[in-house]
C-alpha cells in the first residue's frame, strides 16, 4: 500500500480522519505538535500517544517521504538541497539567507510543461504535481538543517517559485499554504508567503477568490505579446491583455501589491524600448505594483542566451525608475552553487542517464 505523507493534511483533515478511524479529536493536536514543534522522525516518538494510535499512523502514513541527495552550500549562506521522493523523481529546494529573515524556495512539480524558452525546470518536462505533503516536506527538511546548526534559527518565508508552475498544481498548492500558515505549524505569515506564477490566467481569477492573503508574483520578462509569446509559450494561450484582466481582478480582490518578475537577457528583452513599454503596461497599476529585475544565470542548455550587460542593465532600471514604477534588481545569491532554478536536478539527471 502506497502510503502518503502526514504533512499532507491540515490539522482539521487530520483530526476527521482520528474520528474517522476510532479515535478521539484531541489526537491530531497531540499528533501536529509532535510534528511541528518537536519534529520527530519517527511515529514511536510521540510519548503521550497510545499504542493504538501510533500503529494506525504508522499503517496509513509515512513522515519522510523525501531523501536528501545532495546538500550545496554557497559562501554566501544559500543552501540548495537535491531531493529524491518516494518514486525515485528528483526535485530541489533552496534555503536563502535574505537581510529579512530565512527564506525557502520550493518545488511543486517534478519538471514543467510551461516550456519558457531560457529557464532549467522546463527541460524536463511535466513528470507529476507534488502531494501537499511533499511540498510541506521541503520545508521540513530545511528546517531541520537549521535545527543541526544549534542556533535556534527558523524558517521565517517562503517563495514558490521552484521547479513547476504552482497554479497548475492548485489544490496541493493551497493545502500546503494552510498547513504552513497554521500558527500551530510552521506559523509562516502570509504576508511572508509569495507564489509565483507564469500567468495561467483562469487560476489567477481562482487565486484572488481564496481567502488566503499571500503574495503574488508573475512572471513576465517581456512588456508585448510579439516578444512574450517568442520566450514563453503561455502567452499564446494567455496574452498580456488577458493576464492583465486577470491581475487588475486580484488587485481589485485583494488590494495588495504584486510582483512582476523580468529575467534580463542580453539584446532581448533589455532595450530601452522595453523598458518604457514595461512602464506603460503598468501605469495603472503602479502604485500596487513591484518589478523585479533578475540577471540572468545562463543555462548550458540555452545557449542562444545571454546575460544582459551591466550598463543594460542600469539603463533599464533607471527607466522604470524616472517612469515612477517601483522596481529593484535583485540580488544574487548561490551563484557558485547551480544558482538557476532547475540547473542542480538537470545536471544530476545527465549524470545518471
Amino acid at each position: 500500500m502506497n502510503k502518503q505523507s502526514i504533512y499532507g493534511l491540515t490539522i482539521e483533515a487530520l483530526a476527521d480522519w482520528m474520528v474517522e478511524h476510532g479515535q478521539k479529536q484531541y489526537r491530531a493536536q497531540q499528533v501536529w505538535d509532535w510534528l511541528y514543534k518537536k519534529r520527530i522522525t519517527s511515529f514511536q516518538e510521540m510519548k503521550n500517544v497510545n499504542k493504538e494510535t501510533i500503529q494506525l499512523l504508522e499503517e496509513n502514513f509515512e513522515i519522510s517521504t523525501l531523501n536528501v541527495q545532495v546538500k550545496q552550500e554557497s559562501k554566501d549562506g544559500t543552501v540548495k538541497f537535491l531531493l529524491q521522493l518516494k518514486d525515485g523523481n528528483i526535485i530541489e529546494t533552496v534555503l536563502m539567507r535574505q537581510h529579512y529573515g530565512l527564506s525557502v524556495c520550493v518545488t511543486t512539480q517534478v519538471g514543467c510543461n510551461i516550456g519558457c524558452s531560457f529557464c532549467a525546470s522546463g527541460i524536463l518536462r511535466k513528470n507529476r504535481d507534488l502531494q501537499a505533503g511533499e511540498i510541506v516536506e521541503q520545508i521540513m527538511q530545511v528546517q531541520r538543517h537549521l535545527d543541526g546548526l544549534g542556533k535556534g534559527e527558523r524558517v521565517s518565508h517562503v517563495v514558490v517559485m521552484g521547479i513547476g508552475e504552482p497554479l497548475d498544481n492548485f489544490d496541493n498548492l493551497t493545502t500546503f499554504l494552510r498547513i504552513i500558515n497554521h500558527p500551530k505549524a510552521f506559523a509562516i505569515g502570509a504576508r511572508h508567503i509569495t507564489v509565483s506564477t507564469s500567468g495561467i490566467v483562469p487560476k489567477i481569477y481562482k487565486f484572488a477568490d481564496l481567502d488566503l492573503r499571500v503574495n503574488l508574483a508573475v512572471s513576465l520578462h517581456a512588456p508585448n505579446n510579439e516578444l512574450r509569446s517568442q520566450i514563453m509559450k503561455i502567452n499564446r494561450a494567455f496574452p498580456i491583455e488577458k493576464l492583465f484582466e486577470a491581475i487588475k481582478y486580484y488587485l481589485s480582490k485583494k488590494n495588495r501589491r504584486i510582483t512582476f518578475e523580468y529575467i534580463l537577457l542580453d539584446d532581448v528583452n533589455d532595450h530601452v524600448e522595453e523598458a518604457e513599454q514595461l512602464a506603460a503596461l503598468l501605469k495603472d497599476i503602479s502604485k500596487l505594483s513591484y518589478v523585479n529585475l533578475i540577471p540572468y544565470n545562463p543555462v548550458s542548455e540555452h545557449i542562444q542566451y545571454r546575460r544582459s550587460k551591466k550598463e543594460n542593465i542600469l539603463k533599464f532600471y533607471d527607466t522604470l525608475k524616472k517612469n515612477g514604477i517601483n522596481c529593484v534588481i535583485r540580488q544574487e545569491l548561490g551563484t557558485d552553487i547551480d544558482a538557476a532554478c532547475g540547473q542542480l536536478r538537470s545536471k544530476h539527471l545527465k549524470k545518471a542517464n
